[in-house]
């Protein structure tokens, strides 16, 4: 599909606040890395033919030239031009056979030429049809600011409009919506079709996400064709549905491929969506567990030894203060304290003769039992 820029798809940015519909995502840029490969191949497929047209045309030329010559020397019949009359008619019979030899490989490029699937690029081609109409001026660059603004607007005003196009399945009837509603035939429709299937697989609809993946293709097509022929795309939908309700198996399943692969990055970027959206949610969990001094419980349970472990599993106080006094004093003390620190436990330190004594410390339980806190 010419023209669009794929190489934002593995980087695409989707904003995943409540607003999910900003334009600064780049529909077209979503099939790229497939096109891209295709017009490569297709432009030394070309090049190709060219190649063999030019080296058949510069054959003929020398054979013409070597024709020419036969023809002199021939009329001169001068004995000691016999010779020279051998030698170029030597070179014309090499020629003939190279000229002969150059157009079996072009006649065989031209069969490979029709033998290749139909696509958006090579249905685009005018030879396709010769009903150009409505050229689209050339438009100005317009800035991220005027794109933004430009889709709020479209999509405050025709949201309903598009979700109904998105959720059509028969050509005819997508048609006849876009023929009642040609201002549909744009980039706003199609990049509210993207994060619409977005939305829809994140919340598991695949069903309704594969039908309106099928009309996002559909309006890709359509943009595309219209970029190829210089059209406004209000002027050359019908051509596509035209082509689409008639091509043959070959041209379907060049459909049908685009849609396929559509439809895997969705579910990629929908994929990572939710990723992010869990990480972003286990996080504040995280930052809500956080003690005094900034550590999790849930990482300071983790890292204890299994004494400590089972003093805290079974609440028992007693047998911590056991299991401390046996443990080397500077390795209990730093367990201790990212206890502390974590919030897992909070000292209550006795004061006795006005000095606090913190050797004698006992603990209480507060915020998460040592349970709770494995299961998180």
């Amino acid at each position: 599909m010419s023209g669009i820029d794929y190489s934002v798809w593995d980087h695409i940015e989707v904003s995943d606040d409540e607003d999910d519909t900003h334009p600064n995502i780049d529909t077209p840029s979503l099939f790229r890395w497939r096109h891209q490969a295709r017009v490569e191949r297709m432009e030394e497929f070309h090049k190709k033919g060219d190649d063999l047209n030019k080296s058949l045309a510069d054959c003929r030329r020398r054979l013409a030239e070597a024709q020419k010559k036969v023809q002199e020397l021939t009329i001169s019949a001068k004995e000691e031009g016999k010779a020279e009359l051998s030698k170029a008619q030597a070179e014309e019979k090499k020629l003939k056979k190279e000229e002969r030899e150059w157009e079996k490989k072009r006649d065989d490029h031209n069969r490979d030429e029709k033998k290749q699937p139909w696509n958006v690029d090579t249905l685009s081609k005018e030879g396709f049809s010769k009903s150009v109409v409505n050229i689209k001026p050339e438009s100005h660059e317009e800035t991220e600011e005027e794109k933004e603004q430009k889709h709020k607007t479209f999509v405050e005003k025709n949201e309903k409009q598009i979700k109904h196009f998105g959720m059509l399945r028969r050509w005819d009837d997508s048609q006849k919506y876009l023929s009642d509603n040609p201002h549909l035939v744009c980039e706003e429709t199609a990049n509210y079709l993207v994060i619409m299937c977005i939305d829809l697989e994140v919340e598991e609809k695949r069903a309704l996400m594969e039908q309106v993946a099928h009309q996002t293709i559909v309006m890709q097509f359509i943009l595309e064709l219209a970029k190829s022929l210089k059209v406004d795309p209000r002027g050359c939908f019908r051509q596509f549905f035209a082509k689409i309700k008639t091509a043959d198996q070959q041209y379907q399943d060049a459909f049908n491929d685009e849609l396929e692969s559509f439809k895997e990055r969705v579910r990629g970027r929908a994929k990572i969506r939710i990723e992010k959206a869990m990480k972003e949610y286990e996080e504040e969990e995280r930052q809500k567990r956080l003690g005094p001094g900034g550590l999790d419980p849930v990482d300071v349970y983790e890292s204890l030894p299994a004494e400590m472990q089972k003093c805290f599993d079974d609440k028992n106080i007693q047998l911590l203060q056991d299991v401390i006094s046996k443990m080397d004093p500077t390795e209990a003390k730093l367990h201790m304290k990212r206890c502390i620190e974590s919030g897992l436990w909070v000292p209550n330190s006795k004061p006795d003769d006005g000095d606090e004594k913190e050797e004698d410390a006992t603990y209480e339980e507060v915020k998460q039992e040592p349970e709770e806190a494995k299961k998180e």
